[in-house]
C-alpha cells in the first residue's frame, strides 16, 4: 500500500512538472481605437468593463505603455515586426483598390512566424489591414495558420459588411447588402475565436484577436447592451452615410452615439469575458498569457465623443496625435502561473516590446531585427528589467509628426514633412501630463537631444518618405 502511495505521489509530481514546463498558450487581444480612459480599471466611470478588469485583478496593469503609432496599420506593423515606425515597413495607412492595404513585404519577419516555427498553432481573428489575400502581406504568409475576419481595414468601417475572409476564401455575409443588416460580424468573429480555443485546447497556441470594437461606425444590434444605456446620456445625433442603395464607405448615422459607444464597449467586455471563461472551461487559464491593449488612442469618427467619456484619461490628444492621448494606451497582462495578481508596473514600454517578450516566454528564436526589449522581468516582478533610452514615433499624415518619450520628457515636432527643421516642443510629463507647457526654451540641451534622436532613430522609406 505504501509503495502504491509512493508511485502515485511520483505520478502527481510528474504531472505537475509537465504542466509547469509546458509552453504557455498566448492570447493577444487588440482593441481598435480604445483610449487610455475607456476601461474602468483605468478610471472610466460612465460604463464599466468588469471582464477586462478581471485581467488586471489576476495580473498586471501597465501605466506607461504605448501603441506603435497613432493609427491602425503602422501600429499593427510595429506590433508584429517588433520595431518602431522609424524602421517598420508600413508607416502609414496606404490603401490598395479595390480592397486591402499596402502589404508587408516578403522579407518582413513577424514574431508570429517565429512562434509558428516554435510549434505554436497560430490564429488571427478580427481586422488585419497589412496585406490583401494572396499578397506578401496575407496573414497566412506572415505566421498565421488561420485567419477569419476583415482583411481590409477600410471594409471594417461597416459592422454589417457584405463579406469577410476565411483564410483565402471570400465568405458572403448572408443578408448583408449595405441596405439590409442581418449579420453583425463582431459576433461571427467571436464565435471563430472561441472555436479556436476549444479546438486547440491542448496547445500551445498563439491567438491574435484584433477586434474591430469599439472602432466607428457606432452601431450595435438592438438588445440588452444598448438597452442598458438608452436615454442615460444627453445625445448629439450624428449624420453619416446610411445603409441603403447608395451607401458609401463612411459611417452610418446614429441618433444615440453616446449610448451606442457605451454599448459597444460593453459588448467588447462581454467578448473578453467569454474568452476568459473558455480558458477556465478548458482548464488552461493558469498557464495562458492573456494580453489586452489597444492599437492607438480614442477616435473622433462616426459621432464618437471621447471628451464626454474622458476616453483619453488625463492626456492631451486622440487618434492621429503623437501627444499622449494618441499613443499611450491601456495594457493588462495576466499569466497566473507567473504574474502576481493585482500588480502594477510603471515600466515604460511599447508595442515593439511585445514581440521579444512573447518570444522569450515561448522559448522561440529571436527576431533578426528589433527595437524592442523584453519586459518579462517586469511581468515577474524582477528588478533587472532593462529600460529604453527613448521611444520613437513618426506619423505620415497631417504634415508629418514625430514624437519621443525620453525618460520623464516628451518631445514633439509637428509639420515635420513640410519643414524638417520645424520647432521641437518639450514637455515634462510628471508635472505636465496634459502636455500644455512647452519648456523647450528653458532646455535647449533636450531640444538638441531630441533633434538627434529624430534623425538617427529612423531610416528613410521609399514607400513612406518623410524628408
Amino acid at each position: 500500500m505504501k509503495r502504491l502511495s509512493f508511485v502515485f505521489g511520483l505520478l502527481l509530481l510528474a504531472v505537475y512538472a509537465f504542466g509547469q514546463s509546458k509552453k504557455p498558450n498566448i492570447i493577444l487581444i487588440l482593441a481598435d481605437d480604445l483610449g487610455y480612459g475607456d476601461l474602468s480599471a483605468y478610471g472610466q466611470e460612465k460604463f464599466s468593463t468588469p471582464n477586462i478588469d478581471r485581467i488586471a485583478a489576476k495580473g498586471m496593469l501597465f501605466t506607461d505603455f504605448y501603441a506603435g503609432a497613432p493609427v491602425c496599420a503602422p501600429s499593427r506593423a510595429a506590433l508584429l515586426q517588433g520595431q518602431h515606425t522609424g524602421h517598420t515597413y508600413i508607416r502609414g495607412n496606404k490603401e490598395i483598390q479595390p480592397e486591402g492595404q499596402e502589404p508587408l513585404a516578403a522579407d518582413v519577419q513577424t514574431f508570429a512566424q517565429l512562434l509558428q516555427q516554435a510549434g505554436y498553432r497560430t490564429g488571427a481573428f478580427g481586422k488585419w489591414g497589412l496585406g490583401m489575400v494572396g499578397t506578401t502581406g496575407d496573414p497566412l504568409n506572415k505566421g498565421f495558420d488561420e485567419f477569419y475576419g476583415y482583411n481590409c481595414q477600410r471594409q471594417s468601417h461597416r459592422y454589417y459588411p457584405t463579406h469577410l475572409w476565411d483564410n483565402d476564401k471570400r465568405i458572403p455575409m448572408q443578408g448583408n447588402d449595405l441596405t439590409n443588416r442581418v449579420v453583425y460580424v463582431p459576433d461571427s468573429i467571436q464565435a471563430k475565436t472561441l472555436t479556436f480555443i476549444h479546438t486547440y485546447k491542448d496547445g500551445p497556441y498563439f491567438l491574435f484577436v484584433p477586434t474591430v470594437l469599439p472602432h466607428a461606425e457606432l452601431i450595435v444590434p438592438a438588445g440588452e447592451e444598448l438597452a442598458m444605456f438608452a436615454g442615460k446620456f444627453p445625445e448629439k445625433p450624428f449624420k453619416g452615410s446610411d445603409y441603403g442603395p447608395n451607401a458609401g464607405p463612411g459611417y452610418t448615422s446614429q441618433r444615440q452615439p453616446r449610448a451606442t459607444f457605451a454599448a459597444m464597449m460593453t459588448l467588447l467586455d462581454i467578448h473578453v469575458g467569454q474568452i476568459l471563461d473558455a480558458l477556465e472551461e478548458e482548464g488552461v487559464l493558469e498557464n495562458t498569457v492573456v494580453i489586452f491593449t489597444s492599437d492607438n488612442g480614442s477616435h473622433l469618427e462616426g459621432g464618437a465623443d471621447p471628451d464626454f467619456f474622458k476616453s483619453s484619461g488625463p492626456f492631451r490628444g486622440n487618434k492621429r496625435d503623437v501627444y499622449e492621448g494618441g499613443v499611450r494606451v491601456p495594457m493588462l497582462v495576466q499569466w497566473p502561473a507567473s504574474i502576481e495578481a493585482g500588480s502594477k508596473s510603471r515600466h515604460v514600454s511599447a508595442f515593439w516590446d511585445i514581440a521579444p517578450t512573447l518570444l522569450e516566454i515561448a522559448g522561440a528564436k529571436k527576431l533578426d531585427k528589433t527595437d524592442g526589449i523584453s519586459f518579462l522581468p517586469a511581468l515577474k516582478g524582477k528588478e533587472n528589467q532593462r529600460n529604453h533610452d527613448y521611444l520613437y514615433w513618426e506619423f505620415h499624415e497631417q504634415g508629418g509628426k514625430q514624437g519621443i518619450r525620453m525618460g520623464d520628457y516628451k518631445a514633439i515636432r509637428l509639420k515635420a514633412k513640410d519643414n524638417p527643421d520645424a520647432p521641437i516642443a518639450i514637455y515634462h510629463l510628471p508635472t505636465d501630463i496634459n502636455e500644455q507647457h512647452n519648456i523647450a526654451d528653458k532646455h535647449p540641451e533636450l531640444v538638441e537631444k531630441a533633434k538627434k534622436i529624430m534623425t538617427e532613430a529612423r531610416t528613410e522609406s521609399a514607400l513612406f518618405p518623410f524628408q
